[in-house]
């Protein structure tokens, strides 16, 4: 059981992944569904009556389950994953992302998946971590429902049909995360 678990703790090659993602997206194209996360949204939205007062969540949700047991299995795989899956081991960065990420005041880097002298509950009172949480949380959301979907539905679903109009949203997405990453966050980190 130790052997199992250790396996399914490690990242799988991309000679698993891959294929398996494949397969996933040939399946859904083949039987006339689209993937993409953000999608519940506005399926929650739906079941929660929001289509009688807004003619956008004025739709059947139905037609959509399978979409919400992908979430809710993405919750519970994530839920198993964080709580019996991981590993002990920090996160390994190169020594000059370390020292970069240092220079910004994180602590730790790589110790944690996402900084956590950013990421948490205290930090959500002060002027860095509104900014990142609630201000990064309302232009992920705004930039979701802008560009017609997520990352996910967009690079892994829309690219997989061939539709033009993905393309251009990863091709942005890269341009947007690349330009904050060189432009923004080093201004935005030391606050």
């Amino acid at each position: 059981m130790n052997d199992i678990i250790d396996f399914l703790s490690q990242p799988w090659p991309w000679w698993v992944a891959g294929p398996v993602i494949s397969l996933l997206m040939f399946s859904l194209i083949y039987f006339g569904n689209s993937f993409g996360f953000s999608a519940n949204f506005r399926n929650i939205c739906s079941i929660l009556g929001a289509g009688k007062s807004c003619d956008y969540f004025d739709f059947d949700w139905k037609k959509q389950v399978w979409n919400l047991v992908f979430a809710v299995g993405a919750i519970l795989g994530g839920f198993i994953a964080s709580q019996y899956l991981t590993s002990d081991m920090a996160i390994q960065l190169s020594e000059a992302t370390v020292t970069e990420l240092q220079d910004f005041g994180i602590e730790n880097p790589g110790a944690d998946i996402v900084p956590m002298s950013i990421f948490n509950f205290e930090s959500l009172l002060t002027l860095k971590g509104f900014v990142f949480i609630v201000l990064g949380g309302f232009f992920v959301g705004f930039g979701t429902r802008y560009a017609g979907g997520c990352t996910s539905g967009h690079a892994i679903s829309g690219l997989s049909d061939l539709q033009p109009a993905s393309l251009i949203a990863v091709v942005g997405f890269f341009i947007g995360g690349l330009s904050i990453t060189y432009f923004v966050l080093p201004y935005l980190l030391p606050l």
